[in-house]
């Protein structure tokens, strides 16, 4: 990735089923981890090469990122 957490880089990570996500950066005191898990629906992520390592994103797309929220949609069967 070639960024370091001291130089102001924020690294996010989201798991597969994306509902989870965790934050990393760096403040005066040390470092700062930030967890959030959906009880439902998943992260609305920006669209992207899945065959990269990294994404660098700004400051406003990772806030739309945690509050923007993907509902699941279920399909009823029919009968």
């Amino acid at each position: 990735m070639n960024k370091h957490i001291r130089d102001g880089g924020v690294f996010i990570f989201i798991n597969r089923n994306q509902n989870i996500m965790k934050i990393l950066h760096m403040e005066y005191a040390g470092l700062v981890i930030y967890h959030k898990k959906l009880d439902s629906g998943r992260f609305k992520l920006p669209g992207f090469d899945e065959n990269t390592i990294s994404l660098t994103i700004h400051w406003n797309d990772l806030m739309m990122m945690v509050q923007n929220v993907k509902i699941k949609t279920k399909k009823l069967k029919q009968k």
